[in-house]
């Protein structure tokens, strides 16, 4: 049994998949503010409705990112935890790789995006090969939304994580080159992250857990605390 889990954007997902691909269980969790504090009774419940025992876990696949720095951060910590409870292997995976399996057919390129904050996004291409295989045709870049036209100059199939807000900019910057996925496909689903971690773990490719760090692409939003601390005792 192999457990998926997404924190790299801000609304997480949990998956569990047995060996074959079957899908035991799925939970999604929309955006809201702490939520990532629901990660652990998550997984509980996910756990408890699919009748399935966490000692049956043979690895764990996680996002990377680029996306939610704390989400990122907490979902490898789980990831980590758990593996070394059970002394079971890790797989890292890109969440815009992951974001964009979810289309499984597609003869033009297939654009995941992801909010970055400050007006960019997170983006990159991928192909379909003729078998149907996910093939990277680009590096995960940061880029402003002005910048779009730049990086795509043929048409291109967007996926997402909020269409109500992303569609419209793509639309407005790339005119009828930006064609949109369904609404429905719009949310990094951990079953899809799942399936690429699936194929990992059969070619046992596994990541050491010392080494596995989050993709950021650029430095986060910490602020200098300008406050001047008031002297204490002594």
């Amino acid at each position: 049994m192999i457990l998926a889990i997404n924190t790299s954007t801000l609304q997480f997902g949990l998956a569990l998949l047995e060996d074959d691909g079957t899908l035991l269980g799925e939970y999604f969790m929309s955006e809201g503010k702490g939520h990532f504090g629901n990660l652990m009774p998550a997984l509980q419940f996910l756990l408890f409705t699919s009748k399935s025992d966490i000692r049956n876990l043979e690895t764990v696949v996680v996002a990377m990112g680029p996306g939610s720095f704390t989400g990122l951060r907490v979902g490898l910590a789980v990831a980590k935890g758990l593996c070394h409870a059970f002394e079971i292997p890790v797989i890292g995976i890109g969440s815009l790789e992951a974001m964009a399996n979810q289309i499984p057919y597609s003869d033009i390129p297939i654009a995941p995006v992801l909010d970055s904050r400050r007006g960019e996004i997170f983006t990159a291409r991928f192909i379909r090969d003729n078998d149907h295989d996910l093939v990277r045709d680009s590096e995960d870049i940061s880029l402003r939304l002005e910048d779009l036209p730049s990086f795509f100059k043929e048409p291109a199939l967007f996926i997402g994580n909020d269409v109500a807000r992303q569609g419209p900019s793509l639309e407005k910057m790339l005119g009828p080159l930006a064609r949109l996925a369904p609404g429905y496909c719009w949310s990094l689903k951990a079953s899809a992250l799942g399936s690429l971690g699936l194929e990992r773990f059969r070619a046992r490719t596994f990541d050491d857990p010392r080494e596995l760090n989050p993709i950021y692409l650029r430095p986060p939003d910490i602020r200098k605390n300008t406050l001047t601390p008031k002297p204490g005792p002594g």
